[in-house]
């Protein structure tokens, strides 16, 4: 996953994320609260750039305080590709097993893909 922290790629992908309204909702407003100054310390992460699959956003990892708080680890996903979701939840350094985390996100077979890669882990999600 690539960290987007360049001013004109974060509103670019605003722009491309406009378009795809409501769906795009839970990462649209952190991507341009970080292309604004981001005062909350998030990141934008995509897997590819310019033609990415997946965005994801998050608090920063060096301010997660406690593993345990799944309210502070919020993570915000919106996907193209249910593949894409899939990788990035089993094969990918961007979301850890290692703290509690939630995943919002507005699109069909969100909940199924969780429930799939985290069954095949034997994680438990509530």
């Amino acid at each position: 996953m690539l960290i987007l922290r360049c001013p004109a790629q974060l509103q670019l992908l605003e722009e491309t994320l406009w378009k795809s309204l409501p769906t795009t909702l839970p990462v649209l407003g952190t991507v341009m609260m970080v292309a604004r100054g981001n005062s909350a310390a998030h990141e934008v992460l995509v897997d590819s750039w310019p033609h990415f699959s997946i965005v994801l956003t998050r608090l920063r990892p060096e301010e997660h305080r406690d593993p345990k708080d799944y309210y502070t680890n919020q993570l915000a996903v919106f996907y193209r590709d249910k593949g894409a979701l899939q990788a990035l939840l089993g094969g990918t350094e961007a979301v850890t097993r290692a703290r509690a985390f939630q995943m919002l996100g507005m699109q069909e077979g969100l909940e199924e893909a969780v429930q799939e890669v985290a069954g095949a882990r034997g994680l438990k999600v509530e």
